[in-house]
Parts: structure tokens; sequence; C-alpha cells
């Protein structure tokens, strides 16, 4: 497995034959009407960590179709969502804006605020045809201000199914929907188009990897130290390898269908993914594997030297913003809220590889409450600042736990044999190692050397050699946290927390459950609840 910070590029991917630019037209598509709009392809899978794609060196997941857009245009190796969660971290996606900057999506599982434009909205406002398959912005509520549904990711294009090569995946046809989708968009009219996977989100079929997809537990070269290390991880290591496959297929199959139409040059193609991998640990917390992500753009006709990878910083919320600048759009037309993010024009058509701009020095990462089942519905606040080789985190509410409560069954840690292998080990010995690390509270301050240990092992803070970088970190963070308006920073962060829960069958979950009302809890197994505490 590729460690966050010690990632392993094959030379191969780094430089290739300079494309030539489009007649008479400059790098960015401020030069004039005569730049093309582009059509725009973003595929996101559902739980894909950084690392698990061949274009980073890593062998146990096949993604020739991640690999390609890597080869023929920019691998990005330090791509973060600002939130490790489903809903706000497509939020973040869509608005160019920081979680704690969009109020009730700052949540998972919320009703999305009419005042917030999506990029998609926008472009569907002027000129595109927009659509979806699969997972668009979810789970939530999405309604304008006069109640009435609302479209963040265009219409919906669903109609195809498949057979799934597992129980786990999905009866999506995405690649068949996208056809649909380009059958449907008007000739000579740009189009923007949301491949949501369903993949490699839980659950997994235990045992597919190697029954199905012809996988090995020998064949992973790492296990993560925060995880044991025996065949039940690798096995659940190896059924998430094959769902990731699955999502890269059906974009070897649109890229396929792009070329056969004479599409795919005129295409600027985005392939990532949501937040990291569903395992304890990981998803829905904050640590460097929980928001690094990959990242890959292709856009044939106008990226300067094919297969370089860069270096530099970027954040998810810089998405909204290049879209909307190559649809030759400024943000005062959109109608958007104002965005936080960059566009990715700066490194999208320079000609250099590794560090490029030097202002892309850092991100910032933070969380509200994603998944219920802490009394009154809390969630678990943390706010931090990414560097190079450092990641400062500040949690807000440290008497609450981090991965959920544990009488109800951890909620904000999906279930999985690896939970359940954690959660059984701490059964038996409430020292166990692995629990501390994935479910224990955890101090207001953490500060983590990722050079030095990239999977976030060995807490820096209170060393008093490290207070001088801990106090320049936590400085810097909550600066621009202000210069965000971010209500943490004001004394009435429990904004949040009072933001109403969309899923009604979930609502109160912690007191409910305490009285013994039967809920749903499909997301987590059975057995990840602690007994109820004693009066």
């Amino acid at each position: 497995m590729i460690t966050p910070s010690n990632r392993s590029v094959p030379a191969s991917l780094r430089f290739s034959s300079l494309l030539l630019l489009l007649p008479g037209v400059m790098p960015g598509l401020a030069a004039g009407a005569e730049a093309r709009r582009p059509n725009i392809l973003f595929a996101i899978a559902d739980d894909e960590s950084f690392g698990t794609a061949g274009a980073y060196g890593c062998s146990w997941v096949k993604t020739p179709a991640f690999d390609r857009v890597a080869a023929q245009g920019v691998l990005f190796t330090h791509a973060y969502t600002p939130n490790a969660k489903c809903a706000p971290s497509r939020a973040a996606i869509l608005t160019g804006r920081n979680s704690w900057q969009l109020e009730a999506a700052a949540n998972h599982w919320c009703f999305f605020p009419p005042k917030f434009k999506s990029s998609f909205e926008a472009l569907g406002e002027h000129g595109y045809f927009t659509g979806y398959t699969g997972k668009p912005w979810a789970p939530g509520v999405a309604r304008n201000a006069a109640g009435g549904p609302r479209f963040l990711t265009g219409r919906e294009f669903s109609r195809r199914t498949l057979e799934p090569p597992t129980t786990g995946i999905a009866r999506d046809d995405y690649a068949g929907n996208f056809a649909d989708f380009l059958d449907a968009a008007p000739r000579g009219q740009p189009w923007c188009f949301w491949y949501g996977s369903r993949e490699p989100h839980r659950p997994y079929e235990y045992g597919s990897g190697a029954a199905k997809g012809g996988k090995q537990v020998a064949g992973i070269d790492r296990v993560p130290p925060y995880w044991p290390d025996n065949d039940t991880v690798r096995h659940d290591l190896l059924d998430y390898a094959l769902e990731v496959e699955h999502f890269d297929a059906h974009l070897g199959r649109m890229l396929a269908d792009l070329e056969k139409r004479g599409q795919l040059e005129h295409t600027l193609v985005i392939v990532t993914s949501d937040n990291g991998m569903p395992f304890p640990r990981v998803k829905g917390q904050e640590y460097d594997f929980s928001n690094h992500l990959p990242l890959a753009i292709m856009w044939l006709a106008r990226l300067p030297k094919p297969g370089r990878v860069v270096d530099d910083f970027v954040s998810f919320i810089d998405f909204a913003p290049t879209f909307i600048e190559l649809a030759g759009l400024t943000p005062t037309q959109t109608g958007m809220a104002p965005m936080t993010g960059r566009s990715l024009t700066d490194l999208l058509f320079s000609d250099r590889a590794g560090h490029i701009n030097p202002a892309r020095d850092h991100v910032l990462i933070g969380k509200e409450r994603h998944d219920v089942g802490r009394p009154h519905d809390w969630g678990y606040p943390i706010r931090g600042l990414v560097e190079a080789g450092m990641i400062y985190l500040h949690n807000f509410a440290t008497t609450r736990w981090p991965e959920g409560d544990p009488v109800t069954g951890y909620l904000n840690c999906d279930g999985s044999p690896t939970k359940t292998l954690i959660l059984e080990a701490h059964r038996a010995n409430p020292a166990d190692k692995y629990w501390v690390l994935a479910f224990a509270k955890r101090p207001g301050d953490e500060l983590y050397n990722l050079r030095a240990d990239p999977d976030c092992m060995h807490n820096l803070a209170g060393e008093p050699g490290q207070a001088a970088t801990l106090q320049r970190m936590q400085t810097q963070l909550f600066q621009e946290l202000k210069q965000q308006d971010d209500a943490r920073m004001f004394g009435h962060g429990d904004v949040f927390d009072r933001y109403p829960y969309a899923d009604a069958s979930g609502v109160n979950f912690y007191e409910r459950y305490l009285k013994g009302e039967k809920l749903n809890f499909s997301w987590v197994n059975p057995g990840d609840f602690e007994p109820q505490p004693k009066d």
C-alpha cells in the first residue's frame, strides 16, 4: 500500500511528448472567444484512498483507466478533500467553499441550504447540458427556496443496470447510462457529466477479491500499522481493491465511448474520490490518509506535457472555480456564493512538473457532524492544517468519541471485518493498541511529521521541541478560519450540532436506542455495539 507521503510514481508517467495547443489559443480560456469550452467528465469514486492506483505505484489494485488519464494528463500527489465524508466532501466540490463555510452542508445527511448554488447548476444556466449517474451529492435533502427539488449535479441517467460481479457492488451500468447521456446531449452544446460510482463503498462480499478477482493476500505490499496485519484485514483490502477496479472499468468504457464518438480530445476528464477508504481511522476522520485522495486530470487538446506529476497542494474547493473559468464564465455571472477555492488552470496549463505555484503550499481540513449516535446528535468537530511534511489537528470536543459512541456501535465507522476484529481484540484486552488508535478519545492537539511518520502514529504535540511548530501551525490555521468566517472561531460552533439531521429515522439515535427502540443501523454490524452503561 502506498502511504500518503511516501509515493512511488513510475518514471514513465512523469513526462511524455508535448501536445500542441489549439491554434491561436493562449494557455488560459480568458485569452478570447476562440477558445472552445470543454466538455467535462467528473468521475468520483466512493471511498477510494490515495495511493491505491497503478499510477501511484500500487501493484495490487489494477486501474488502467486512471493510469491512462494520468499518463495523458496530469497526476496530482497532494490533493485533499476538506472533509472526509461523502456529503460534505461533495458539497465542497460543487460549491468551491470549505464545509465550515456551508452552514448545514458542513454535515452529513443535511438539508442543503438553498443559498448555495452548485457549479453544475450554474453551468446548466449558461449553456451546458448537465447530468449524472450513480451517486450525486448525497446523502441528504436538496430543495430550492420554494421547497422544490434541486438538481445539484444535473439530470439523472440511471435507466441501465447490469448483473454485478459481487453482492457488494451496485447494479448501476454507469458507462451505459453515460452513453444515454451522450445520446441525449444536444449536438454542438458543451456538456458536464458527474460519474458518481457507488464503489468502493461498503458493504463488500468477503473473500471476493481472492475468489472473483484472482488476488492474493501476499500481493499486498504493506498494511498500515494502525490495523492488524493478518489474513482477515488483507482479504478486506483485496475486496476493496476489486471494487476500485469496478469503478475504473466503467471509467475505461466511458473513455472508449468518447474516443469512438470523437469527443475525448475536447473533454476535460477529472478522476478522484470523495474520501478515504471505509476502514477504521480513515473514512470520517481527519488524518492524512482520510483526506489525502487520488487525482488525475486529462484534456488531450489543451494540456501541455502529458504525464506530468504535480506536487502542489490542491483542495476539492478548487474544482468549482476551475469549471467556471474553463466554461468562460466569471464568478459574478454564476450567481454562486463567493468561492474560496482557486482555479487549477495555473497547474493544468503549466509545462512544469513538481512544485509549480509557491502559494499552493498547504490545505485546510476539518469536520463537524457525520453519522449520528452521540448524545443530542452531536458531531466531532475538528480543524486541521496540512503542509509539506506536517499535519496539525485541533479537536474541539475531546470528551466525545471520535468514531461515534461505543454504546451505539461507533456509527461513524462503517461495519467491516477489520472493524469487528479490532473491537473483539479490545474486548479481550482493553489496552489493545489498535482500538486506541482507531476509537479512543483524543487530546485537543495532534501534530505529526508526515515524512517520518506518514501513518500519523506518533503525536508530537506536547513535545518541547515541537512547541514552536505547533504554535505556528495553529496560529495560521485559526487566522485563515477567521477569514473564512468559521463559526468555531467565534464561539458559536455549536450551531453545527443544531442543524437538523435530514434522515428522520436517525434523529436522536442515541436517546432512542437507550430507551430500547429498534433503529436502522444498516451501515454497521450488530456486534459493533458495546453494552449500555449501568445505572
